[in-house]
């Protein structure tokens, strides 16, 4: 049976809009009691969804993914040591560039699937194969997919439809990016080893919309000299609670009638050092993802301007997102292509097109020194070539050191000493 007839199988919808999953086979009841019991010490369970609530977690989601979605992959042929061509005339050129499945775009599949991997450790994708060429990729739902290694070392998948029923897969049909992996089959998420930390931001998170429900007003005790009944206590707490709730009240008197006071119960939110506190696991998750923390507005203890947050940039570029991009370039290396000398790489050059200035110097150098032409360049910034016929001419380095063609008039060298 073809994978497209048991991918376009029954639909019975298992994640609803508030997070929550519909289980629907005995795996996925202890699935679900298995995310139930990912409690940390703040008594919070965090999962891949419940942790994207989480404003710091969501942007380091956001800005690796984005990285990796934005960047052009190139399909190219090593024709010899020394010449690189680039082969749109292969149909994986279209699935990776144009198309690669009948409802994403190139952007959302690698969105989604980078996505997966800092999530869920893994992603995966169903490659459909056409006369052992590639002519779709199909991305699957990580926590339906199972892996297991067999005696030949071969890789075997299974994955759960969304009816229920299980289709066995073979290696070559997957499409399989590992994140960190500490068994070098399936990868691990910095969810599950940020655990606490997010925990604790998600505890802090709910604390501070609890404070700001009720006015961020501290609790107070009330004292009545004599005794209220029951519908005066009714009646009272119900006035306090309307006057604590809503920014209506803010600023006005609170009125005690027969003779009540009242005293501070609690501290404060800034006296807890809440809002610390939260700094404090916002730069920890930005750690465990690889992500420099003025990336996701945490400037408190980092310059502003000048070299250090070029240099952390940098480092983000050259320490964080380039193992991402090669996890991909090998993957889809391996399991992509089967034409001798072919391979895919990102253009990497698109990581500086938001930077006029970085990008401008690198094409003048190039220029001077012969290893760009001016069409070349326009070429990079999709520009048509010259008009007048001359951009093909590559410029003489402004170093001729060693050149032995003499114009006229030029003095002999001198001569050696007998």
């Amino acid at each position: 049976m073809g994978f497209m007839n048991w991918f376009r199988g029954p639909r019975v919808a298992t994640q609803r809009k508030d997070g929550g999953r519909q289980v629907n086979t005995p795996d996925e009841l202890a699935d679900a009691i298995r995310h139930q019991s990912m409690s940390n010490a703040a008594g919070m369970p965090v999962t891949a969804n419940t942790a994207m609530r989480v404003a710091a977690v969501y942007a380091c989601v956001r800005l690796i993914s984005g990285a990796v979605a934005n960047l052009p992959i190139d399909v190219k042929e090593r024709i010899n040591d020394d010449t690189r061509t680039n082969r749109p005339d292969l149909l994986l050129w279209s699935v990776l560039r144009r198309k690669p499945n009948g409802w994403q775009t190139p952007s959302q599949f690698k969105r989604m699937m980078q996505a997966h991997i800092l999530l869920r450790g893994n992603a995966y994708a169903q490659i459909v194969w056409s006369r052992n060429r590639v002519i779709a990729l199909l991305p699957l739902d990580p926590d339906r997919m199972k892996v297991k290694q067999a005696d030949d070392l071969s890789l075997r998948y299974t994955y759960t439809r969304r009816d229920g029923r299980e289709v066995p897969l073979k290696q070559e049909e997957v499409f399989h990016l590992v994140g960190l992996t500490l068994d070098g089959v399936t990868g691990v998420s910095a969810i599950t080893y940020a655990r606490e930390t997010i925990g604790l931001s998600m505890a802090q998170e709910r604390h501070g919309a609890t404070t700001f429900k009720n006015s961020a007003r501290p609790s107070i005790v009330l004292k009545h000299p004599g005794k209220l009944g029951k519908e005066g206590l009714e009646f009272l707490r119900a006035s306090l609670d309307e006057y604590r709730q809503g920014g209506e009240s803010e600023g006005k008197a609170l009125i005690l009638e027969e003779g009540m006071d009242t005293n501070q119960l609690s501290m404060t939110a800034e006296d807890a050092q809440w809002i610390e506190s939260r700094k404090f696991s916002r730069t920890d998750i930005a750690m465990f993802f690889g992500v420099p923390p003025h990336m996701i507005g945490d400037t408190e203890k980092s310059t502003s301007w000048g070299s250090g947050i070029e240099q952390q940039s940098i480092g983000f570029v050259t320490y964080t997102l380039e193992d991402h991009l090669t996890t991909w370039e090998e993957t889809s290396n391996r399991d992509l292509i089967r034409e001798p000398n072919v391979y895919t790489r990102f253009n990497r050059r698109a990581l500086v097109r938001g930077d006029i200035k970085t990008r401008t110097e690198h094409y003048v150098k190039m220029l001077q020194w012969g290893v760009y032409s001016p069409d070349e360049v326009r070429a990079r910034e999709d520009e048509n070539p010259r008009q007048d016929g001359k951009g093909g001419v590559y410029y003489d380095p402004p170093n001729t050191a060693g050149q032995t063609d003499k114009k006229e008039g030029d003095l002999d060298d001198p001569k050696e000493p007998a």
